[in-house]
Order: structure tokens, then C-alpha cells, then sequence
């Protein structure tokens, strides 16, 4: 048999309509993808059923939108006539972001309740289990984190980032909440029961995983509105319709200070100050009040909606009462004290006071004063301008200004005193410029100048009566040494004299020996000459000694004529020439006399020229030259001559 080709094809396509269209149009054949889900809505029912008024979603095969969905595969027996079938992709939540659901069937919100609670509903997955476990109509608490769902969309609406704004939703708002590493987050629940009369904040609720799970939360009677509890660092699946949350800053507690803390909220618990502290409460940490141990240095996650911490310097801090201002600005609205002195003169005065706050008496100052701006205002300020006020009345200004040291250390024990009751330790009370009236102090220059200037004459007067005695004192010492001089010259006259007196004694002595041997010696040679004989020994000796010329320098003879006298004139003139130029040897001319002319005459004259000097007079030797000289007067020479 011989099949036509043209005619086979039109059979095989018909006969492949047939094997597909009758088992879908009589078979009710289904056929889901791997990425999809299958949203079953039933035309009609054969047993007549019908949905409750307000229901949607048919859980016993009543006409309309059925809760249960069509996985992946091949499913019978869902005919054209009576199931419409429709086909929808997965819902895809990305990595860090949430989806939010709203439930377009189950039961009414409660009243005090704006979010529909959480069931086991395998994340909503499990539409008939939602509805039969209770599920709420509404915007859900629970929350789609990062996956792929079948989500029967006929009951259940997913806003996601990539929706948010056709449910006027931001992008931002449907991703993980992220809370940076120095923040923290304080957070606003929308849904719980209200808050408790007389508080601010809700308490702390355990155990909802950071308000990731909401309806923990809420069991656990978790209130509507701020919360004590906060978030820190990370990153959170939270629900925007349940949680809001807004970052502050760590509380920074800087070195040199404490934290006193002021808690708005917690237990209303007994004060743990002591008895003896009357001026306020401090409760312990967590509690209403004034927490009894301060914040140390450093970052603190704290609550700062429902705390307050208030900053105690715990350093010394100086507070100037003049137009000085630190850097802390505590003494920003403090002045110079006006006072008025005993005689009735305003003056301004300048203070600077130091004080001291302890670590753990920081919370004693803020429960009793509130601040340490309120402890300067309400403390520091009435107490030290009082005190000065009602010191300076006591004093003139001058005994003010005069006795300064005194007044400050009064006031140091004063105010260290009174500042003592508020549990601050006051280190040191210091008084600066005092600024009394100007015509005063003119006047106390004035009087000061006087003053000085009479110490200046007293000091030039001291001078000139010193510069005085100097010169008195002077004179003395010059007087004092002429007369040391004058006693050391009388001193060496009388030693001179005594040496002179000696020396005379000496040579008296010596003479007196002498004499005495020069008269043994004459007595000796008169005894062996004689008497005339040794007398002319003696005479001869003296001549020679005198140098007595017996001879004639010149010699002149002569023949009778006149030659002589020119012959020995001449001769005499070449003698002294020759003499002068040493030639003759000192030996005289000679000229040749006739004999019976005379030599030479020596007179009794000449020779008594060579008799001893008066030196020689008393002693021995003398007394014998004299009787020598004598005796040879007795000679007769007398008109002689010697040749």
C-alpha cells in the first residue's frame, strides 16, 4: 500500500492535537515549572458551596481562590471548565533586604494592635495553614529575609525593594538596617500594648532576638512607643512597619571626668545614698534616679532618650570672678565682686577660686545641685561673693590692700568649709587685682612718694655722714702712718746713735791702744836714741809723711849776671809743661847754684804747717808729736838754709 506523503503530515499534526488537547480539556492536565507556583481559582462548585461574606480564599473547594498552590510538576484533574489556573513566578527576596506581606484574608487585627500576627505558616508559604491558625488580615509583623518563596500572591501581597514605591514605600526602607560602629539605635516600636502611666519608655523585653521577632516581643508584653532597650552595632532584619530606629552617638565620657547618670525610667528602688546624705536619692545602676556609681572614661551605648549623664570634672577647675573666662565656660557669666570697705569706699575685687569634685562624689553633687553649672550659679557664687562682701566691711581699703595674704588665707578656710557640706573639696582661694577709687590711690602714691623721698634724704645724709668719716678716718690713717714712720725713724736715730756712740768707743778705744803703743814705742826709741836723736828720726818721718819739700822744685844758679832768674823762670815753665805731658817722670830740673847762694829757707812757719790736726790733739800720740814739735822749735833753723 502506498501512503501519500502530503496527506500524512495533516493526520500526525491532528492526531498530536488530539493526544494533547484531550487529556488537558478531559484529563485537566497541569503542568508547574521549576520557577514557578500555580495559583488555583475554582469557577464553580458542584456541591453549591459558597465563600462566608468577607472571605476570599476557599478552604473547603468553595468557589474562588483556593489556599493551596501548585508546586513544580504535572497535575490532573484541573479542567478548563471548572479551575483557571494561573501561573506565577517565585518571589524572589534578594540578600540583604526583607519583604514585607499583606494578607488579604484571615481574621481582624485586634483593636489594640495595628499588624497582623505571626503564625506557622512556613513564611507564608502555607496559605491554609495561615487562615486555620489564625492569621490576621492586614500588614504582617513577620517578614520575608533573603530567599525564593511560593507565595500564593491571591492571599498574600510581598513589597519588596523592587516594588516599595508602587506601595508608597522607599527602596531604602525595605533593606537590612545597618547601624554604624559609633552609633547606637534608639528605638520606637509602632505596636504592643501603650505604655504605663507616669513612663517614658518601654521596659526591657528578653528573648525577641533585637526586635527581629516581632510577635515574641509582643507576647511578652512588649509596649508600644520608645523603648529602654537599644540596638547597636550591625546589621538588623527589622520590620519598618513594627520598628523605628534612630542612630545617636556613643555617650564619650572624656579623660579627666565622670559621667554622673540621671535615669528617667527603671524600678523605683530605696536610696542607697547612706543617712548621712539628706540632700537627695542615689539608686543603684539600672533604677530610677541617680545612679550611686558615675560612667568612668570611654564610649558608652547608652539610651540618651531616657538617660541623662551629666559631666563632672574630676581635675581642679578654676573659677575667675573677673573677665577672665576657662575653657569649660562654668565662669562665663561671672564678674568682679563689688565690696564696700569700712570707711565707706566701693572697690571691685578679683577672685579666682579652685575646686575639686571626686570620682564618687560626683553623683552626691549632681542629685543635690542637678548640674555643675547649677553647683557654680546656686552654690559657689552666692557663698564667695558673700563672704567677701561681709569681710571687707570689717577693714579699710588700705588695711584691705595692705593685709592682702591675710584676707586670702581667711577666706581659704572660710570657703574650704562651707563648700565641704556640698561634697566639693575647695583646693585654694586666690585674690587678684583689688581696684580701689582712683582719687585714694592718688593719694596713697602721693603719701607714698613722700615717703620715699625722706628715705632717700635719710639715705643721702647716711651717705655724706659716712663719706665723713671716711675722710676723717682717712686723715687718721695717713697721720697714723707719718707717725709710724716718725717712730721708726726715731728708732733708727737712736740705733744710729747708739751704733755711732759705740763706733766712737771703737775707735777711742782703738786710739787709746794705740796711743799707748806709740808711746811705748817713743819711750823705747828715746831709750835707745836719746831724746834729741829720736826727735829728729821723728822730725824726718813727718816731713816725708807731709810731703814737706826741703829741695827747691827749680834750682836757678847763676854767674853773677842777670841770666839766673830768666834761666830758672824758663825752666820752672818747661817743668809744668813737661810735667803736664808725664815726659819728665815727675823728676825735677836741676840748675846749678853757685854755694854761696842759699837753697832754700825754712822757716819756723813752715815747719810748724805740718803739726797734727786737733783730731789728734788728746791722744798719746799727739801729746808726743807735740812735745816733739817742741823740741824742734827749739832747733835753731831759724833764718837756715838746707841745700
Amino acid at each position: 500500500m502506498q501512503l501519500d506523503p502530503g496527506g500524512f503530515i495533516p493526520i500526525a499534526i491532528g492526531s498530536m492535537i488530539i493526544i494533547l488537547v484531550l487529556p488537558l480539556f478531559f484529563g485537566g492536565l497541569v503542568v508547574i515549572g521549576d520557577r514557578e507556583v500555580g495559583i488555583v481559582s475554582k469557577k464553580f462548585s458542584f456541591g453549591g458551596k459558597s465563600l462566608p461574606p468577607g472571605d476570599l480564599i476557599a478552604l473547603n473547594g468553595e468557589a474562588g481562590y483556593q489556599a493551596d498552590t501548585l508546586p513544580p510538576g504535572w497535575h490532573w484533574g484541573y479542567w478548563p471548565l471548572q479551575y483557571n489556573v494561573r501561573k506565577e513566578s517565585l518571589t524572589v527576596v534578594p540578600q540583604g533586604e526583607i519583604g514585607l506581606i499583606i494578607a488579604a484574608a484571615g481574621e481582624s487585627i485586634p483593636p489594640q494592635c495595628i499588624l497582623g500576627k505571626i503564625t506557622e505558616c512556613d513564611n507564608f508559604q502555607d496559605a491554609r495553614k495561615f487562615l486555620k491558625s489564625g492569621g490576621e488580615k492586614g500588614r504582617q509583623l513577620g517578614i520575608l529575609t533573603g530567599g525564593s518563596y511560593r507565595i500564593n500572591t491571591a492571599l498574600f501581597t510581598v513589597i519588596t525593594a523592587a516594588n516599595a514605591p508602587k506601595h508608597g514605600m522607599t527602596a531604602e526602607q525595605l533593606k537590612l538596617y545597618k547601624i554604624a560602629p559609633d552609633k547606637v539605635g534608639v528605638v520606637t516600636t509602632y505596636d504592643g500594648v501603650p505604655i504605663q502611666d507616669g513612663e517614658i519608655a518601654g521596659p526591657m523585653i528578653p528573648n525577641h532576638d533585637n526586635f527581629q521577632n516581632a510577635q515574641k516581643f509582643i507576647t511578652a508584653g512588649g509596649r508600644r512607643g520608645l523603648q529602654e532597650q537599644v540596638l547597636l552595632s550591625g546589621s538588623w532584619n527589622l520590620n519598618p512597619w513594627f520598628v523605628g530606629v534612630d542612630q545617636v552617638p556613643m555617650t564619650e565620657i572624656p579623660i579627666g571626668y565622670v559621667g554622673a547618670v540621671i535615669s528617667y525610667v527603671g524600678k523605683t528602688s530605696e536610696d542607697v545614698s547612706g543617712a548621712a546624705f539628706t540632700h537627695g536619692n542615689l539608686v543603684n545602676v539600672g533604677n530610677k534616679g541617680v545612679w550611686v556609681t558615675p560612667l568612668y572614661p570611654g564610649k558608652h551605648p547608652l539610651n540618651t532618650r531616657i538617660l541623662k549623664v551629666e559631666l563632672v570634672p574630676t581635675t581642679n577647675i578654676v573659677l575667675n570672678w573677673s573677665g577672665k573666662t576657662e575653657r569649660h565656660s562654668y565662669d562665663s557669666q561671672l564678674s568682679s565682686l563689688t565690696v564696700r570697705s569700712q570707711d565707706g569706699f566701693a572697690f571691685d575685687l578679683e577672685v579666682a577660686q579652685i575646686i575639686h569634685v571626686g570620682a564618687l562624689d560626683a553623683p552626691k553633687v549632681i542629685s543635690r545641685v542637678g548640674s555643675m553649672q547649677n553647683l557654680v550659679d546656686h552654690v559657689l557664687q552666692p557663698t564667695i561673693g558673700n563672704y567677701f562682701r561681709n569681710s571687707a566691711q570689717a577693714y579699710s581699703v588700705l588695711d584691705f590692700l595692705s593685709a592682702r595674704s591675710g584676707r586670702q588665707a581667711e577666706a581659704a578656710e572660710y570657703i574650704k568649709a562651707a563648700l565641704r557640706t556640698y561634697d566639693v573639696q575647695a583646693i585654694d582661694t586666690l585674690i587678684g587685682d583689688i581696684l580701689p577709687p582712683a582719687e585714694l590711690m592718688q593719694t596713697q602714691t602721693d603719701r607714698k612718694i613722700a615717703e620715699e623721698q625722706c628715705k632717700t634724704y635719710e639715705v643721702q645724709q647716711l651717705a655724706q655722714t659716712q663719706r665723713q668719716q671716711l675722710v676723717r678716718e682717712t686723715a687718721l690713717a695717713e697721720i697714723q702712718q707719718e707717725m709710724v714712720k716718725s717712730e721708726q725713724g726715731v728708732k733708727i736715730s737712736e740705733l744710729k746713735a747708739n751704733s755711732q756712740v759705740k763706733q766712737a768707743q771703737g775707735e777711742a778705744e782703738s786710739i787709746r791702744v794705740k796711743g799707748n803703743a806709740q808711746a811705748e814705742a817713743y819711750r823705747a826709741g828715746v831709750v835707745a836714741l836719746g831724746g834729741s836723736g829720736y826727735t829728729a828720726l821723728q822730725l824726718m818721718q813727718i816731713i816725708g809723711d807731709r810731703n814737706v819739700r826741703v829741695v827747691p822744685d827749680v834750682a836757678v844758679t847763676g854767674n853773677g849776671s842777670g841770666g839766673g832768674l830768666v834761666d830758672g823762670l824758663l825752666g820752672m815753665m818747661m817743668w809744668n809743661q813737661t810735667s803736664k805731658n808725664g815726659e819728665n817722670g815727675g823728676e825735677l830740673p836741676v840748675v846749678n847754684l853757685q854755694k854761696s847762694e842759699p837753697v832754700a829757707k825754712l822757716s819756723v812757719a813752715q815747719v810748724n804747717s805740718v803739726k797734727p790736726s786737733a783730731s789728734r790733739a788728746n791722744s798719746p800720740v799727739a801729746n808726743s808729736e807735740a812735745d816733739m814739735d817742741s823740741r824742734f822749735d827749739e832747733l835753731p833753723f831759724d833764718d837756715r838754709s838746707f841745700s
